[in-house]
């Protein structure tokens, strides 16, 4: 039995899973985003807590944190962008000293995208693919990625970024900094804004998110279909980067923007023609995720699941705890996900 976090603006759910991956317990509580950084923790206390209300927790071999981020596994610190309470925020040493975390649990640390990564190579669409690019296209656009059959959230637990990579040289600045991110171009927000600036608007005074631009995207608006046609764009060609980087053999996206389904994936998958035409990228599936809300809290456990309970994310030392000699020891080699 594993027990999980899953941290994000909105939500924070707490789960029992099983060493076959099932969710078996579940608790969930509202974000208070906009509050103290205190007010934050005790929400995750609380969950915590109600976890440890199930006689299954005394049966716990490890435990998963993914989070919003950015993280860094290595200090053990999270920064998410919709929380700004919590920056450089000892997220890992705060669970770790919690009363119900037994002794010799280090808590193991990953970003959400990584997070679903790893839930979707455990038990969903990635499942039996050696290297694969999992996405979240929500909000905003993250990634994960699984290479040689292991999970790799890189140096500081950020690997796979995809959604600040830049697909268009003179686009918009992006708040990270850069130019023409394709979170800036198919990340929920960017949806309807696209749409509005074609002068598409909602009906009946809903609000002007990509649900609703979706919602007419499946009735034929063509100001609709437009914007999802240029968020596919710019998903196939950050697919197309990549996989020439490392040669992925399938792309998974989940996220809500991809519940649009095939106004967001037929555009996806005609455009990916266009930019994946080396040998070694050319015909690259692009599948659907499968594990929903529940992907984090899966991703978490599995992260846990891959390491000795006492050990933090891809060998790094306990968050905090220099190497002996003073050392940088940020390790970047993959994380195992057995039996996946």
């Amino acid at each position: 039995m594993y027990a999980a976090l899953d941290i994000g603006g909105t939500k924070i759910a707490g789960a029992l899973v099983d060493a076959e991956g099932r969710v078996v317990h579940r608790v969930q509580h509202p974000t208070p985003a906009r509050e103290s950084a205190r007010a934050l923790m005790d929400a995750v206390e609380s969950v915590l807590d109600a976890l440890a209300q199930d006689a299954r927790w005394s049966e716990i071999r490890g435990l998963g944190i993914a989070s919003a981020g950015p993280v860094d596994t290595v200090a053990g610190t999270v920064s998410p962008v919709n929380i700004p309470a919590w920056r450089a925020f000892p997220l890992v040493a705060e669970v770790r000293a919690h009363p119900e975390v037994f002794a010799g649990i280090e808590p193991v640390l990953i970003g959400d995208a990584v997070a679903m990564a790893a839930a979707e190579h455990w038990q969903g669409a990635a499942r039996g693919y050696d290297n694969a690019l999992c996405m979240v296209v929500s909000t905003g656009v993250g990634g994960g990625l699984i290479l040689k059959g292991r999970l790799f959230p890189g140096r500081s637990g950020n690997a796979g970024h995809i959604g600040h990579i830049s697909v268009d040289l003179d686009g918009s600045v992006c708040p990270c900094g850069a130019r023409g991110c394709v979170e800036g171009l198919a990340g929920g927000p960017a949806i309807a804004r696209q749409a509005r600036e074609a002068g598409w608007t909602p009906p009946h005074g809903d609000a002007p998110t990509a649900e609703a631009v979706a919602a007419d995207a499946h009735r034929g608006d063509p100001r609709a279909l437009a914007a999802f046609e240029r968020a596919g764009q710019a998903l196939a060609a950050a697919i197309a980067a990549t996989a020439a980087l490392v040669e992925i053999d399938v792309a998974v996206i989940g996220g809500g923007v991809a519940q649009a389904g095939e106004v967001l994936f037929a555009p996806l998958r005609q455009h990916l023609g266009d930019y994946a035409v080396l040998d070694f990228v050319r015909g690259l599936e692009v599948r659907a995720a499968v594990l929903a809300q529940d992907a984090g809290l899966v991703g978490a456990a599995a992260a846990a699941r891959a390491l000795p309970h006492s050990a933090p994310v891809a060998g790094a030392p306990v968050a905090g705890a220099p190497a002996a000699d003073g050392a940088d020891r940020r390790d970047t080699k993959p994380v195992q996900l057995e039996g996946a």
